[in-house]
């Protein structure tokens, strides 16, 4: 794999990181702007991957810690799906993207990076996005600045 200069993630590197749930913690204090957290709903939040897939990536989560989908309630499990598809609605105007990727990684082997605090990853994908970069340089490229992303689906998002 090459290496790509991306002097941004100095600061996530460099930064204490949290000993409890990120998750809980990114939606407790209150800094939506700050932590990309596009939408608070009763029972769940959406916000932006800061390490996206593709530009547009989003989690969306109950507010309460729970680490599978059967410690859920019905009504949060509802509330989440139901944020799930206002999500891939505001993708679609923001973005026109021509499919999604939607997944759940349960568990560390199943590549949850945050493990014990189920949520819903929404991908949006396009035809080419997987090009000579990720199959030839094994590199990524992420065309929009999250703050633009951020602020294209706020506005959709409420």
């Amino acid at each position: 794999m090459k290496n790509i200069w991306a002097p941004w993630r100095v600061q996530y590197i460099r930064s204490e990181k949290p000993k409890g749930c990120l998750l809980c913690e990114k939606a407790a204090q209150g800094q939506d702007r700050e932590n990309y957290l596009l939408y608070r709903g009763r029972l769940n939040f959406a916000m932006l991957n800061k390490y996206p897939y593709n530009p547009g990536h989003i989690m969306v989560s109950p507010y309460r810690h729970a680490g599978s989908m059967e410690d859920l309630t019905d009504e949060e499990l509802l509330d989440n799906m139901l944020l799930v598809k206002k999500c891939l609605k505001a993708l679609k105007e923001a973005f026109s993207p021509q499919g999604f990727n939607l997944g759940i990684n349960l568990g560390r082997v199943a590549g949850a990076g945050v493990e014990d605090h189920v949520h819903v990853h929404i991908v949006p994908r396009w035809n080419g996005d997987t090009n000579f970069m990720p199959v030839v340089a094994e590199t990524k490229v992420i065309s929009e600045a999250m703050d633009s992303t951020y602020e294209h689906l706020k506005r959709r998002l409420g």
